[in-house]
């Protein structure tokens, strides 16, 4: 029996009835503030703590991958807003993204990302794919045959400055055709218009990241999701 078919053709199957059964502008809670309901991952790291998803790495609990807590949920044309929390390492929302993996929780495809740091968070990054698509500040066009023409709005430096580290702060991602949008706090941080042929994506999963390396928190509440 060849499951990988048989995975390709559900996967196809509920997007079909997901994206059918959602009403444009609804807005759809994806986190109860409870258990992990409709999210599924490594046990070991993703748990629910004083009403917020978190993903948490230690000495004695170390991924050897990046891994993903993955929502049940396709998604297409939408708006997504949350706050975060990050103590620590590198995270990110993938969206639109595929499943490489089902057992190890492996993502691959757009990436709003987010960090301890001070020179990543906001940017769009393409996980197993084309890596950074724009750095934040940055206008981004990339051609049906992969060329990027890049014009800068903002500077590095003032987004980080309306950051709060290792505090809470507000994410969008919008995401409406080949267009591409990730906010910070209401600055914006990338904005994209992804038309490479066979590189885009349309649809694909939701899911959030926690990123090998020395040990991390990440927290995420209030997630909402709106369908465009």
């Amino acid at each position: 029996m060849n499951y990988k078919v048989i995975y390709t053709v559900f996967m196809a199957m509920v997007m079909s009835c997901n994206l059918a059964g959602q009403k444009a502008n609804e807005t759809e809670q994806l986190f109860n503030g409870k258990d992990l309901s409709h999210w599924r991952g490594d046990s070991r790291v993703w748990s629910v703590e004083d009403g917020c998803i978190k993903g948490e790495t230690t000495d004695e609990v170390v991924i050897a991958h990046n891994t993903f807590l993955i929502y049940d949920r396709i998604v297409s044309d939408f708006e997504l807003t949350f706050k975060y929390k990050i103590i620590g390492g590198n995270s990110g929302v993938q969206y639109r993204a595929k499943v490489v993996d089902q057992d190890k929780f492996i993502i691959g495809g757009y990436q709003a990302d987010m960090e301890a740091g001070i020179q990543y968070s906001g940017i769009l990054y393409e996980e197993k794919g084309r890596g950074i698509l724009a750095q934040r500040g940055e206008k981004v066009v990339v051609s049906k045959e992969g060329k990027k023409t890049v014009t800068r709005f903002k500077t590095t430096e003032e987004i980080q400055a309306v950051i709060n580290q290792e505090d809470w702060n507000d994410y969008r991602i919008v995401a409406k055709g080949n267009h591409l949008q990730h906010y910070i706090n209401d600055q914006l941080t990338i904005d994209v218009v992804d038309n490479e042929t066979g590189k885009s994506a349309s649809s694909g999963v939701l899911a959030l990241q926690l990123h090998a390396g020395p040990s991390m928190q990440v927290f995420y509440r209030d997630l909402e999701l709106k369908k465009l």
